[in-house]
């Protein structure tokens, strides 16, 4: 994050939800930190002022109890798991501004705040509980979600059990906000994507919302309720508030919450939707606080076709398949293979496709034979243009709309229409290339080559610029083959053109094709 004086454009804040500590980071922590990097980048690269945070969730019966398993106090469990996530982080280069850990002091101010205010504005009530709890989910269901299985247990819709629990607490007059949510979404079409989504929280919205439990006394590891420690805090009115923690809350009038909040995208897996888009606006409406401006809910992945669990012995593990497939590549095929929102499934010769038609033989070749014919052709260096033709004027102008394109596309998390955008743009300069044929004009027009290659060469150009978001190494190291001044690599920077003379050494290829070990054998 940088100083805001340099800013015209408006600040962007994007948050993944904070990851619970209980288990070690898998595909699915991934998927989404991958999806708010990406737009991170991109709102960065577009002169924009960002926040991009991530973090971990650390109190709840449920880590009090992984803890315990361990022979480990929960602050040390949840010191040695966090660190597990800030290691994913470097390991996928993503670029979060700020990791927050609930078990912060900054938080626990933060949430205590809340809080009270929740309680003068008699938002909150002391009474008893008596309901069905799931700990695994952090979650309270009612008997009409729960199903009965043989062993005569309750289970929640996600398959954790439930059980029956009895204990004071204090509640949330969540039915007073039915209206006002549904009011919410009516005049905020966009606050929940996908559409299909929204439907669903609309829905339940709309068959009526019962006061929610938000403290617990059956076990300590939380935060203490304000003036009443032996109740703590419930775990996701603890957690949520994470959001505006890390814009300096209760400091509303602070420039960093005034310029930050309300948070521009809450990113989710489809699984903890609900807390996102009905508990927490409500608890910030209650507060007196804006709601974020938009929650969107992303799909799952399988394995080859499978559901992923540990019983079947198919997770996918985040460090594997980088090391296996590369990390731009990987990064590629998670946000082109499916529709942003959709379940997805990562399949070995699925993502070997992208990687060798995309990457090597679409994006990377291009580049390669370019600046190859720059460097023998063209005394190493950038030619001079001669007059532009028609077909050299498609191809500028084909490659000038895209930052529109994929800017649209990316105001709607639709990743996947953003990437064919800028594919299409590759196939054209393919189509372009085989058409001009500079390795015959070489032979026949060598002012008309240069020509060619320069147009060329300002396309690979401005799509390394627009694919730096997506994939942190290979546009960089096309940019540094194209001696492209670091500083000079925004958006901004798609207004001007390549500069003739620029040094173009004898380049190396950015996207290798994937070999099957049997092929490295043979």
């Amino acid at each position: 994050m940088t100083d805001g004086a340099e800013f015209e454009k408006p600040a962007y804040f994007i948050t993944t939800p904070i990851y619970y500590v209980n288990d070690n980071p898998h595909i699915g922590h991934v998927y989404t930190t991958l999806a708010c990097d990406v737009l991170a980048r991109f709102m960065r690269l577009d002169g924009r002022r960002v926040i991009f945070l991530t973090g971990t969730d650390e109190h709840g019966q449920k880590v009090e109890r992984s803890a315990q398993a361990q022979g480990m106090a929960p602050q040390a469990f949840t010191d040695r798991m966090s660190q597990n996530f800030r290691e994913l982080s470097a390991s996928w280069q993503f670029s979060n501004d700020d990791f927050i850990r609930t078990t912060e002091a900054r938080h626990v101010r933060s949430a205590q705040a809340l809080w009270q205010r929740l309680k003068d504005n008699g938002q909150i009530y002391l009474g008893a509980y008596a309901g069905w709890y799931a700990v695994r989910d952090e979650a309270f269901y009612s008997e009409d979600e729960l199903t009965r299985g043989e062993d005569g247990q309750m289970y929640a819709p996600s398959g954790a059990v439930a059980d029956w629990v009895e204990e004071p607490s204090y509640f949330f007059r969540l039915s007073e906000w039915q209206d006002r949510l549904l009011d919410l979404y009516q005049r905020n079409p966009d606050f929940i994507g996908p559409e299909a989504r929204r439907n669903e929280v609309i829905s339940f919205v709309k068959s009526g919302l019962r006061d929610l439990s938000i403290s617990r006394t059956t076990f300590s590891w939380g935060i203490p309720v304000p003036d009443d420690p032996d109740h703590i805090m419930y775990v996701w009115l603890d957690a949520l508030t994470n959001y505006i923690t890390a814009v300096g809350y209760p400091e509303t009038e602070s420039e960093l919450f005034r310029a930050f909040w309300p948070a521009d995208l809450h990113m989710v897996g489809k699984d903890i939707l609900r807390f996102h888009a009905i508990y927490w606006p409500a608890f910030l409406m209650a507060a007196g606080v804006e709601p974020p401006k938009r929650v969107y809910a992303h799909g799952w992945w399988t394995n080859e076709g499978q559901k992923i669990s540990k019983s079947l012995g198919n997770v996918i593990d985040p460090y594997d398949i980088i090391e296996q497939y590369g990390l731009d590549q990987v990064r590629y095929f998670m946000l082109r293979e499916v529709p942003f929102g959709n379940d997805g499934d990562f399949s070995h010769r699925a993502i070997v496709g992208r990687i060798n038609n995309d990457l090597a033989n679409d994006f990377g070749n291009l580049g390669q034979r370019v600046l190859s014919m720059i460097h023998k052709n063209c005394e190493g260096a950038v030619p001079e243009p001669g007059r532009l033709m028609a077909a050299d004027e498609a191809l500028l102008n084909s490659s000038a709309a895209l930052l529109d394109r994929v800017r649209a596309s990316l105001s709607t998390q639709s990743f996947h229409t953003a990437l064919e955008a800028i594919w299409e743009v590759v196939g054209e300069a393919n189509r372009y290339m085989e058409h001009t044929a500079p390795w015959i004009l070489r032979k026949t027009d060598r002012a008309r080559m240069r020509t060619v290659l320069y147009v060329a060469a300002e396309v690979i150009r401005r799509l390394a610029i627009l694919t730096q978001p997506f994939m942190p190494n290979g546009p960089a190291q096309l940019l540094d083959q194209m001696d492209q001044p670091r500083d000079e690599r925004t958006f901004a920077d798609l207004e001007q053109r390549l500069q003739p003379g620029r040094a173009i050494p004898k380049p190396k290829g950015v996207f290798p094709r994937y070999v099957e070990a049997e092929e490295q054998k043979a």
